[in-house]
């Protein structure tokens, strides 16, 4: 039972991190009549533009957060990216406050140690061979054990910054400088993994709700540098792939615990199914879900945070997503090519809203539908080319 949005009886859901996956999540809350408060660290952010009340403040300083939180008193604090000082949440949940899904899930998957201890070293999941390293010498030491090509990572960051693949010993240095530069702390550790040869890599989105356990069909998805460019529902798999798949996702996710939607990603080869990462929150390829499933990975999240059943997910048809980035820096931009863009059949266009481009930033998503999956990719790609994105004014 709750009042009405801006009533001393409403139910308040406050957003840690306000870019377009959290808007989506903002307006679900909307639609079920709760109070959204956005918080991040820029001005006029995409959830900012449609919740009640927002704030903008670094969230990895933990008094500045402590104080939004205390002042707002939400009944539900849902992270919504990883820059965010997780001790302070473990603290506030130790207090009282409801973290989605719990705070030792969001610290833990904060950085890629974390989690990767969790899943091979605990839960014992099949992943790639792997090692940390803090220094350089450890490093070059973790090459020479693991051999080329390998997959280097900084422990924390997002969207793939940092992320490199490094073919051989020359290129080790320029490997380690870019995960150093990419992450989200100075001096940081980097995780080197061994190169897997997939045959593909899906996001397996995993629901604990009420209902309990639930799994949305495969989404596919193709990424650069570790950043989605493009997603399909559903991707092919054997019966045998997909329920080992289950099974790994569940276990992980069980051992997260709380409520809400996880994008479990995973690589899939020819004999096995490994374990990659997981982010406790709607997923960047998930957005393909706001035209093939009748509830959106975002409808999802928010039933199942609020304790509301899930008796089944349903997909209605077959779909892809395309993002849109940014080229260049501009702190005046246009966009075009909507209307040639909504030309292309069966096809929806999300523009985010940021107030700024930088290179490489996402901006938009097209969304398309399709009789099968290349119908459908093929539909989101001609759609993208028609957007553009412009301005007369760049930041120097």
């Amino acid at each position: 039972m709750y009042g009405p949005p801006l009533s001393s009886t409403a139910k308040k859901l406050m957003l840690l991190g306000a870019g377009e996956l959290g808007k989506e999540v903002a307006i679900e809350a909307q639609r079920l009549g709760i109070e959204v408060i956005a918080v991040d660290r820029y001005d006029q952010a995409p959830a900012m533009q449609v919740a009640h009340r927002a704030y903008t403040i670094n969230m990895l300083e933990a008094p500045l957060l402590r104080q939004v939180i205390e002042q707002e008193q939400p009944d539900l604090i849902v992270p919504e990216i990883e820059a965010i000082n997780t001790p302070t949440l473990i603290e506030l949940e130790q207090e009282g406050f409801h973290v989605i899904p719990t705070a030792r899930a969001a610290w833990l998957t904060m950085d890629r140690e974390g989690i990767r201890r969790l899943a091979a070293e605990e839960l014992r999941v099949p992943t790639a061979k792997y090692l940390f390293a803090e220094t350089f010498e450890e490093f070059q030491h973790a090459a020479k054990l693991l051999d080329y090509p390998l997959v280097v990572k900084p422990i924390m960051s997002s969207s793939g910054k940092g992320q490199s693949i490094c073919q051989n010993e020359s290129e080790l240095e320029d490997a380690w400088n870019y995960a150093q530069t990419g992450g989200r702390a100075a001096l940081q550790k980097v995780i080197v993994e061994e190169w897997v040869p997939f045959d593909f890599e899906i996001t397996l989105l995993t629901v604990r709700s009420s209902s309990g356990t639930t799994f949305c069909d495969p989404i596919g998805h193709v990424q650069k540098n570790g950043d989605y460019i493009e997603s399909w529902q559903p991707h092919p798999m054997t019966n045998t792939q997909l329920a080992e798949a289950q099974m790994i996702a569940k276990k992980v996710t069980d051992a997260l615990g709380g409520y809400g939607i996880f994008g479990v990603e995973l690589f899939v080869t020819k004999d096995a199914v490994l374990f990659s990462e997981v982010s406790p929150r709607p997923h960047d390829t998930g957005l393909v879900t706001l035209i093939t499933q009748d509830l959106s990975e975002f409808a999802l999240h928010v039933r199942a945070i609020l304790g509301f059943p899930i008796p089944a997910i349903r997909r209605l048809r077959y779909g892809a997503s395309r993002a849109i980035k940014a080229t260049d820096e501009m702190n005046l931009y246009q966009i075009s090519g909507v209307k040639q863009a909504l030309s292309v059949p069966d096809t929806q266009i999300r523009i985010f809203g940021k107030p700024v481009t930088k290179s490489g930033r996402r901006m938009a998503v097209i969304l398309a539908a399709g009789d099968n999956i290349s119908d459908a990719r093929d539909h989101a790609s001609q759609a993208a080319s028609y957007i553009q994105i412009t301005s007369n004014f760049k930041i120097k």
